[in-house]
């Protein structure tokens, strides 16, 4: 069954979508578009893989008062590059009221990705580049493997605007991003 897309989707404005346009879809647009290269990005449906290990970071990421836990929020990287990670942490004071769509990089301190099937080379490769590239200090990709978890930790190497890997985690994430991290990543007690 194939589904025709609606005439605003296609072609697109000339020159392509920039992020400010994200704010301005028709009401009938998907819940979750992200803007990659000037191009809408349209999120598949979410395993439930993915949707345990947003709830987990959700749940167990603590910061401190100054920071906030965010989900499925765009942070705006440019005028054509406005991505969605599934997790990122972000200045508390750049929640600027309940209408707040989308953040400055600035505003990041971590971006994390869930990789799905259809996302595996944004996930693995362009957003991560446009993360480092943008400021962003720490990247984490989240794999899955014999359906648990494997996350995957970066810190930007600031001279050269590129994440440099500081761990492999199974079972349990402890780590350190200006605050403590300590997250169980066991997914066994959710299925049977």
């Amino acid at each position: 069954m194939t589904t025709a897309l609606p005439e605003w989707f296609y072609p697109g404005p000339p020159g392509g979508w920039t992020a400010d346009m994200l704010d301005h879809l028709p009401p009938d647009a998907p819940r979750h578009v992200e803007l990659i290269d000037g191009s809408l990005i349209m999120m598949s449906p979410q395993t439930t893989f993915h949707m345990f290990m947003l709830r987990r970071f959700e749940q167990q990421l603590s910061p401190p008062d100054d920071l906030a836990v965010v989900r499925e929020m765009t942070v705006t990287l440019g005028i054509r590059q406005r991505p969605e990670p599934d997790i990122m942490v972000v200045d508390r004071s750049a929640l600027m009221g309940m209408k707040t769509t989308s953040f400055k990089p600035e505003d990041a301190r971590l971006a994390v990705e869930v990789v799905s099937l259809e996302s595996m080379d944004r996930d693995r490769v362009t957003k991560p580049i446009g993360y480092s590239n943008a400021g962003i200090k720490h990247f984490w990709r989240v794999e899955e493997e014999d359906e648990q978890p494997v996350v995957y930790t970066f810190e930007l190497e600031p001279a050269v605007k590129a994440y440099v890997p500081t761990g492999i985690h199974r079972n349990r994430l402890q780590t350190n991003i200006g605050f403590d991290v300590d997250i169980d990543l066991d997914l066994r007690k959710f299925v049977r």
